[in-house]
This record gives structure tokens, C-alpha cells and sequence, in this order.
């Protein structure tokens, strides 16, 4: 007898089949047997997963050829609102996301009876059992990943060529403080190198990369012609803008440099020496631009490479520039040369190599743009072009960068006072952007590298409106990047004076040493200044960039102020060390100010507890490290002495021990992050 079609499904939805099997009230719920299914014993029921937390750790090592893997793409359709990366096909939807993604497959009706209205609309036929979803067809291996492997090889360039222009303008600021030394030659080279960077990031830089630029790529994918024609308008705008600057830069060089360092302009040698560097160096304004501009032009037509390697053309030019220099003359350490000594054709030589560096970076972007099939024609009609309303645009932008180079400002005049007053090699501006460049590499390599991968996903997520996955990527920028920015902070703590001794031994032993107790003080800023760089990326995920202006406000101020606290208690000898340790604390009040904005941005939840769990294991893991690499570091110093040999054996001994217990202590506390790092770097040995 075939069965009623009316009476089957009636008592399908039994309320008591999906609830709680511990939560059971034999009062209230009567019809279920205790007896013929007890509940589960105490203890052994899982809680259900909150909705939002960290995705568990994959049971292999990450790829080793991929330094920050750029995560998988999100599914199309539907399911865009799921956690990026998951499939609809494989994902099993329980608890919330059942209730909300599935809703419309399994309806729940209200009684018997809507069963039988539903037949009969069927003209009395059964329902129909619902078909099983085929399966998704297989991914190929090879073929439709154009687009990703393109992706990828790019991003792969880029980084190359941005690790390789870090490492060889490390080189370039051995080879000038070998050339210049590291008292008030080689401050008033530094600060005439300086200026021009800071004159076109004050004028023309912080609008261009922010709003010009965007428009620029906008028009690339808008304009019938590919946006050429902005282009030769933004290009023809940018060059005559430069070219007026540069002008009127020249000519007032000295008050430039009065008001760079007033310690310099005082003095009549210094000032000579500095005005004269100076005016072969603010040309270079006009190259910076033109090389921004035609690299934007370049990016927005999908060659990724040249801006990133032509700046190591500019760095080979200054190292063999200053190389002939050492040549003639010898180095610092052995010519004795000062400001008042160094010849006229010395001062020829540095200031056209330095120029003919930036121009050989800009003239190399010509070819490519030929390749590409773009010519620069120039043109006149800026208006009715979009052009004029980058000035309202870049307001927030222009201010940023004056509160950054307002608090820069400060610093080199205060730097560089304390350096004339100490009569020290090692303690003035030279040694404070060394031992910076040094303390910011870092930085620039792992932690930019690391939120590379994960900028999309944030600004996705916040497109949508998901700040728990924000809150999610967030958490995992820092932690993932902690795991080398914490030991590598330590290690500038315990290590930092052999290592300066060794790469800036041209420059003499006291000079050396300067500058690695200056790295010494900078050394534990790395942490806060890492975890603001992060932290920022939420708020530019959201289109915010006046909170980062407000924070960058106190930032500097802070900073600005303990420099000049420094600058009065401390002797002049130690006054630039505590600068060092001035900019790090600065940036501590920074990531706290910034903390408590996007913790509220976020709902209040910034995955904090987590966070600072990690970090605060991270730092017991270094601190043993840290004392017994630092003590094997310095015993080696006072005996074997602080030349190149004695340095090395230091900086080796010492790194081993201190990196060794750190991965150590890390992996008994059981440390994740530290796990997988382990994991990558057994991958990328072949184990």
C-alpha cells in the first residue's frame, strides 16, 4: 500500500531534535525520553564556536617560496559575505550562518495541514525529494590562473626590487659616513641630502601619491583613450610645478639651511659647505616628481617593476660617487677632513654625483613608458579636467605630512646642536639617521611584507561592513609580524653596538660606538612602531584619513617635546641617544591613542586580550635571549677589542645565542605564530 501523501512530513519538524541534549527540562519537556537517550555525561559537551575567531593552523607548512601568501580569492555569488577563502560547495554552515544563508532551502512550516494546501497546488502529486547539488567541477591545474600567477609575479617584483633598493641605500649611507665621517661634514651633507626630500613632500609628494595619482589611474581605465591624455596634462602640471620650486629653492638655499640647523648656519665653514651641497642637491625635487609620476603611469598600465628598481640605479650611482671620493682622498677615519678642509673639487664631485643619481632613475622610466605606448606630449589644457579638486582632496594629506616633518624639523636642529656641543664624533644627525636607517629595515621588509598580503582582504571587509573580519586580518597582521619584529628589536638592544662597530668602522671607533648606543635606544621603539603601521591600515581601510592626520599630530609632538626635554637634562654626549629613545615612546602614545579609536570604530572588540597574550609572550621569550646573547656580545668586545674582527665574532656569537633561546623558550611556551615560522622556514629547507 503506497503510503498516504498527506501524512508523511507531518511530524517532521520535531522542535526537540535540535536542541541542547544537556538542556532538557523533564517538566516543561515531557514528550522527550531521558531514559531511552540520556544526555551526555557533565563536561563532555562542546560549546558551540563563536561566530568570529582565528581560522586554526593548517596541518602543513606554508608554501616556502612565498615570503606573505596572498590569501585565496573570495567565492562569486552568494556566499561573498562568508569568511574569504571558503567555498559554498565545502563550507559546513551550523549555529547562525545555517539560520541566515540557508533559510530559503528548508522552509519551516507551520502545521500539518500547510503539507496538504502545498499537494494540492501540486495537483496531488508527492513532493518531489530534493536533488542532491552536483558537485563543483574541478579546478584545472594549469590554465584560468592568469590573472592570480600575474598577480603574484608582480607583487613578487615589486618586493625584490624594494628589498634590494633597501639593502643598497644601507650601503650608501656606509659609503658616505666612510666618506664624510660622522661629525659636522658629514651632518651638513645629511642635512642638504635631506632637504629636498622634505621640500617635495611638503609641496608637491603627499598630494600627488594620495589624490593625483588615484585620478590618474581612474582615468587610465576610464577615458577613451586610456587616459593618456590626463596623463600628458598631469605630467606637463607636475614638471613646471617642480621646475618653479627648484627655482626658488636654489635661491634661497642659506635660509633653508638656517632653518634645517641653525647650529650649521652659524657656523661660516659648515654653512659654506652645506649651501654649496645644498645647491646641487634641491634640483633633484624636479627628478623625484617626474619619476613618481611616470612610475604611477607605468603601475597603472600593469608594468609594476621599474619604479621599484630604478631607485637601486640612483643608490649605485652615489656608492661609486663617494667610492671615487674615498679613492682620491681616503676615508674619514684617515684624511681627518672637515668642513673647513674638504676641497672645492671634493664638494664638485659628491654634489654632481648625487644629482646625476636621481637623473639616471628618471631618464631609466623612459624606455619603459615608450614600451607601454605612451609619449609625452606636453599639454596646457589643465582646465575643466578634474585637476583643480585635488587641492580640497589632499588637504588631510598636506597637513599629515606638515605635522611629520614638523616633529622631523625639531629633531635635526636639536641633533645636530648636540652633536657641535659635544665635540664627539658619532653624536650629531649623521648617527641618528644611521642608526634609523638601520632600526627601520625591518620594518620595511617584514612587517610591509606581511600586511601586503592582507591590505586587500581588510579594505574588502570593510567595504562590506564586516568589522569582525577587520578586527580578524588586523589581529593577525600583528601577530604574524610580531614574530620577527620582537626578537629583531631585542636583538638591536643586546647587539646594537658591536653591529654599528662593524659596518661603520671607516668612519673611527668612538664614532661607531655612538651610533650603536643611539641604535640601542631605538631599539625597543621598533615594537610600537610596527604596531601603528598596522593599526593605521584600519583606519585607511575606511576612507579615514583624518584620524591618522590627528594621530600623526601627537605623534610628532611627543616626540618633538622628550627630544627637547632630552636635549636640556641629558649631557650633550647622550643627548641624541635620547632622542632614539624619545621616538620610540612617541610612537608607544601613538599606537595607544590609535588603539582606543578603532577598538570603537570596530564595536568595541579589537581582539585585544589575544594580542597583547602574544606580544607579552613573545617579549618573556627575548628577554633571556636578549641577556645572554648582549653578555656573550660584550665579553667578546672587551676581549678580543672592538675592531672589525672582534665586532663580528660578537655580533655572531652573540646573534646565535640570542636567536637560538628565542626560538627555544618560544616553542616551550608553545607559541603559534612562532610554530608556523618554524614550520615555513623547515619548508623552505626542504624538512
Amino acid at each position: 500500500m503506497p503510503p498516504d501523501p498527506y501524512l508523511q512530513h507531518a511530524y517532521d519538524d520535531d522542535p526537540y531534535r535540535a536542541q541542547d541534549l544537556t538542556a532538557q527540562d523533564p517538566v516543561d519537556e515531557a514528550l522527550y525520553d531521558r531514559a531511552a537517550h540520556p544526555p551526555p555525561p557533565p563536561g563532555t559537551y562542546q560549546e558551540p564556536a563563536p561566530l568570529y575567531q582565528q581560522p586554526p593552523p593548517a596541518p602543513y607548512a606554508p608554501d616556502p617560496r612565498i615570503w606573505a601568501q596572498t590569501p585565496p580569492p573570495e567565492p562569486a555569488g552568494p556566499s561573498r559575505h562568508l569568511p574569504y577563502g571558503d567555498r559554498p560547495a565545502t563550507t559546513q554552515f551550523v549555529g547562525v550562518d545555517d539560520l541566515v544563508t540557508r533559510a530559503s532551502d528548508d522552509r519551516q512550516e507551520p502545521d500539518a495541514f500547510a503539507h496538504l494546501f502545498r499537494d494540492q497546488e501540486g495537483s496531488g502529486k508527492p513532493p518531489v525529494p530534493p536533488q542532491p547539488e552536483p558537485a563543483p567541477a574541478p579546478v584545472p591545474a594549469k590554465g584560468g590562473g592568469g590573472k592570480v600567477s600575474g598577480l603574484l609575479k608582480s607583487s613578487a617584483v615589486m618586493a625584490a626590487g624594494t628589498l634590494v633598493s633597501r639593502l643598497t641605500g644601507f650601503v650608501r649611507s656606509l659609503v658616505i659616513t666612510a666618506a664624510l665621517g660622522a661629525a659636522m661634514l658629514g651632518d651638513s651633507f645629511t642635512i642638504a641630502y635631506t632637504l629636498p626630500t622634505m621640500i617635495y613632500i611638503l609641496t608637491v609628494g603627499g598630494g600627488l601619491n594620495s589624490v593625483f595619482v588615484p585620478q590618474l589611474v581612474r582615468a587610465m581605465k576610464d577615458d577613451e583613450d586610456g587616459g593618456e591624455a590626463f596623463a600628458n596634462r598631469l605630467l606637463t602640471l607636475v614638471m613646471i610645478a617642480l621646475g618653479l620650486i627648484v627655482a626658488a629653492a636654489v635661491l634661497v638655499a642659506p635660509v633653508l639651511i638656517q632653518l634645517m640647523s641653525s647650529t650649521i648656519a652659524d657656523d661660516v665653514a659648515a654653512n659654506s659647505v652645506a649651501v654649496t651641497f645644498a645647491r646641487y642637491c634641491l634640483p633633484t625635487i624636479f627628478f623625484m616628481g617626474v619619476h613618481v609620476v611616470m612610475g604611477q603611469i607605468l603601475n597603472a598600465r600593469g608594468k609594476f617593476g621599474a619604479m621599484m628598481w630604478t631607485p637601486v640605479l640612483n643608490n649605485i650611482v652615489m656608492i661609486i660617487t663617494f667610492g671615487l671620493f674615498i679613492w682620491v682622498y681616503g676615508t674619514s677615519a684617515e684624511s681627518q677632513m672637515g668642513v673647513d678642509t674638504i676641497p672645492p673639487e671634493g664638494v664638485r664631485l659628491l654634489g654632481i654625483g648625487t644629482l646625476l643619481g636621481l637623473v639616471v632613475q628618471s631618464l631609466a622610466m623612459i624606455p619603459y613608458l615608450r614600451e607601454t605606448g605612451f609619449r609625452f606630449r606636453p599639454r596646457f589644457d589643465w582646465k575643466g579636467h578634474g585637476l583643480g579638486k585635488t587641492v580640497k582632496l589632499a588637504k588631510w594629506t598636506v597637513l599629515f605630512v606638515l605635522a611629520n616633518q614638523a616633529g622631523v624639523l625639531v629633531v635635526t636642529q636639536l641633533a645636530t646642536a648636540a652633536g657641535k656641543l659635544s665635540g664627539k664624533d658619532g653624536t650629531g644627525f649623521l648617527a641618528y639617521s644611521n642608526a634609523q636607517l638601520i632600526w627601520g629595515m625591518p620594518q620595511a621588509i617584514i612587517t610591509v611584507s606581511v600586511m601586503a598580503a592582507l591590505l586587500p582582504r581588510i579594505s574588502r571587509a570593510a567595504h562590506d561592513n564586516d568589522p569582525g573580519a577587520v578586527r580578524d586580518d588586523i589581529s593577525q597582521g600583528l601577530r604574524n609580524s610580531a614574530v620577527a619584529i620582537v626578537p629583531v628589536a631585542f636583538t638591536f638592544l643586546a647587539l646594537g653596538l658591536p653591529m654599528c662597530t662593524l659596518l661603520y668602522a671607516s668612519s673611527g671607533t668612538e664614532a661607531a660606538r655612538s651610533m650603536g648606543f643611539i641604535l640601542m635606544a631605538f631599539a625597543l621603539g621598533l615594537i610600537p612602531y610596527s604596531v601603528q603601521y598596522v593599526v593605521l591600515r584600519g583606519f585607511y581601510a575606511y576612507e579615514d584619513t583624518r584620524t591618522p592626520f590627528y594621530n600623526t599630530v601627537i605623534v610628532a609632538a611627543v616626540n618633538a617635546a622628550a627630544s627637547a626635554l632630552c636635549y636640556v637634562v641629558l649631557p650633550a654626549r647622550w643627548a641624541v641617544v635620547g632622542m632614539a629613545f624619545s621616538y620610540g615612546l612617541a610612537y608607544a602614545v601613538g599606537v595607544g591613542v590609535a588603539w582606543r579609536r578603532l577598538r570603537n570604530r570596530l564595536g568595541g572588540d579589537l581582539d585585544g586580550a589575544h594580542i597583547v597574550r602574544t606580544y607579552a609572550r613573545l617579549c618573556m621569550a627575548a628577554v633571556p635571549a636578549a641577556l645572554v646573547g648582549g653578555a656573550v656580545g660584550f665579553g667578546i668586545l672587551e676581549l678580543v677589542g672592538t675592531g672589525a674582527l672582534g665586532s663580528l665574532a660578537a655580533l655572531i656569537c652573540g646573534g646565535v645565542l640570542l636567536l637560538g633561546i628565542f626560538f627555544v623558550a618560544a616553542k616551550k611556551m608553545r607559541i603559534e605564530e612562532v610554530n608556523g615560522l618554524v614550520g615555513m622556514v623547515r619548508g623552505r629547507l626542504g624538512r
